[in-house]
């Protein structure tokens, strides 16, 4: 059993993979600094896809540490772009920028009901996952002998894969919640939750940012925590709508989880990502309260489960206009409220302006970080469709 999951966990596997899917290690040795031609991009050379940073050679833990002395981190070569281009593609499902535009259209142009507890379900499995990374702390896949496409989460632990948690979540609970709200043929709605999911976790082996056993725990972990909450949904929907304690409990609670986040010996963006997750989660919560309680929720016109909205000229720019305003909406309130809660807490600690260093800190970063997402969230969930009606295009 033991050499089991350390066969799972093993870089040279997730090498194999990639080499598999023609994305292949340069030997950094075999390579200088300045052999590009002229006007040859830093991060390439004559291959295409060779890049270079000033990182150490390998790594123990993905913690990589920056130098400023000029070594080479293992170059790559992309011999098959097509399959790059969609692995990438694949991986950004998992991102800030995926959650930000993906789900809120669900909410404006197809069923806040369903962007709701797809919301509940990712904030639940997400905030599992990361506790789980930081708990556990068991390393990513080493490089070399893998290459590694991304380097935001280099300082993260490996196991589970939170991405493939994500991506199993909200794929199977929209198959799961949607029959009763829209009609479709499940057979496809099945193929399309096995497909995205599967491409989400292949993504992951892909970028080198986790093992084979990250993954298949990610999915796992994902497919219990959803057998072991799916009898409660409509329970937690009464009472997530219907309870006069609901927005404090919706506040409260993911704010408390995000100071109590397991402290670690080094600085990781886990604590700050959850805080963003759980942030949004009780914005969204609290949004989709006030609906309820003014008895505007926005659902589908008719008797449910409704036929999918046509695909005509019509609709598509509608749909159109409501991601670019309702996208807007979101991207403004984030900056907005991300600067006035840094110069709040700047002020209030007293912290120099130009002291960057600062929103790591914990004091800075979840109060910050909640208070940005939970407004996200809320504008989301309760303002934006009221624009759409002002603008005339709900």
């Amino acid at each position: 059993m033991l050499d089991a999951l350390a066969y799972l966990h093993d870089s040279d596997l997730v090498a194999g993979f990639q080499r598999r899917c023609g994305l292949f290690l340069v030997d950094a040795a075999h390579h200088t600094r300045g052999a590009a031609p002229a006007g040859t991009p830093d991060h390439m050379d004559q291959s295409g896809g060779l890049q270079k940073t000033t990182r150490k050679y390998q790594d123990s833990n993905s913690n990589y540490k920056y130098e400023e002395n000029g070594c080479i981190r293992p170059k790559y070569e992309v011999r098959n772009w097509p399959l790059h281009i969609v692995f990438l593609f694949s991986a950004g499902l998992g991102h800030e920028v995926f959650y930000i535009t993906g789900l809120p259209t669900i909410h404006w142009n197809l069923d806040p009901f369903l962007c709701r507890r797809l919301i509940n379900i990712w904030a639940l499995v997400m905030y599992i996952g990361q506790v789980m990374k930081d708990v556990l702390k068991l390393p990513r896949p080493l490089s070399p002998p893998v290459v590694k496409l991304e380097t935001r989460v280099d300082a993260e632990y490996g196991l589970p894969s939170t991405h493939a948690m994500a991506a199993t979540a909200i794929s199977f609970t929209l198959l799961l919640s949607a029959p009763a709200r829209i009609q479709f043929q499940f057979e496809v709605g099945l193929l399309m939750a096995v497909t995205l999911s599967t491409m989400v976790c292949l993504s992951r082996l892909y970028t080198g940012m986790h093992s084979v056993l990250d993954v298949i725990c990610g999915v796992l972990i994902s497919a219990l925590v959803m057998y072991a909450t799916y009898p409660y949904w409509e329970a937690f929907d009464q009472f997530q709508l219907s309870s006069s304690v609901s927005p404090m409990a919706a506040l409260v609670v993911p704010f408390f989880l995000s100071l109590t986040y397991p402290q670690l010996e080094h600085y990781s963006t886990t604590r700050g990502d959850t805080t963003t997750i759980l942030g949004v989660g009780a914005g969204c919560s609290v949004g989709y309260w006030m609906n309820e309680q003014l008895g505007e929720t926005f659902d589908p016109q008719g008797v449910l489960p409704v036929p999918l909205p046509p695909l005509t000229t019509h609709t598509l720019a509608l749909g159109t206009a409501r991601f670019l305003v309702g996208v807007f909406a979101l991207v403004g309130t984030r900056q907005a409220i991300k600067a006035a809660s840094l110069y709040l807490l700047y002020w209030w600690y007293n912290i120099p302006e130009n002291d960057k260093s600062a929103t790591r800190r914990k004091e800075i970063e979840v109060p910050s970080k909640f208070a940005t997402y939970a407004s996200v969230g809320l504008v989301h969930s309760f303002l934006v469709n009221r624009i759409f009606i002002l603008l005339g295009i709900l």
